[in-house]
């Protein structure tokens, strides 16, 4: 890890995975550039397909741009009250097998709100592709490339509050072998 001795509210890996939530509500209070880093070093620790790393990150603080982003997708409104916002893409120039870009640029985004909430903060992963209209859209604002894709954005910030954890296991949901076998 890089050095983020003053940053030490991590917590370990299954607790993060275990109470991560989508947070929609943010206290006023910018986000350090070294958490955002770690917070970057950590999506891009993602598997991809033939170690491929397809992804591309843009870091959004500006609250017009974040503001105009509601306006394109109606379940980002709120994320013009977070600090910042990160906007996961895929680059096709770099994917080495068609269209897996999707599944790794999902990978770095679960990676990305893993460690948001190891770190304190609360994000909540609002989707872009594939509705054609917001790529677009989204494309657009951003100026992206048209060999880079929006894949989703992680709106980011310290949670005004926590929400309780519920325990999501669901042994129904459990095959083995072949579906239906529950031994």
């Amino acid at each position: 890890m890089s050095d983020m001795n003053s940053l030490k509210s991590e917590i370990d890996a299954l607790t993060a995975i275990k109470t991560r939530r989508s947070i929609r509500s943010f206290k006023d209070q910018d986000v350090p550039k070294q958490i955002v880093e770690e917070l970057l070093r950590c999506a891009m620790h993602a598997p991809s397909a033939g170690g491929a790393a397809p992804w591309d990150f843009v870091v959004i603080k500006d609250k017009e741009i974040l503001k105009q982003i509601g306006q394109i997708n109606p379940y980002a409104t709120f994320a013009v009250k977070s600090p910042l916002s990160i906007l996961v893409c895929g680059n096709l120039q770099r994917e080495k097998f068609p269209n897996y870009w999707i599944e790794d640029t999902s990978a770095a985004m679960e990676n990305l709100l893993v460690a948001v909430n190891a770190l304190g903060l609360g994000a909540c992963w609002t989707g872009i592709y594939p509705m054609q209209d917001r790529v677009e859209a989204i494309s657009k604002l951003i100026k992206l490339p048209e060999t880079v894709i929006p894949m989703g954005l992680a709106v980011i910030g310290y949670p005004e509050k926590i929400p309780e954890t519920k325990d999501r296991f669901d042994l129904d949901r459990v095959h083995y072998d072949i579906w239906g076998n529950k031994d």
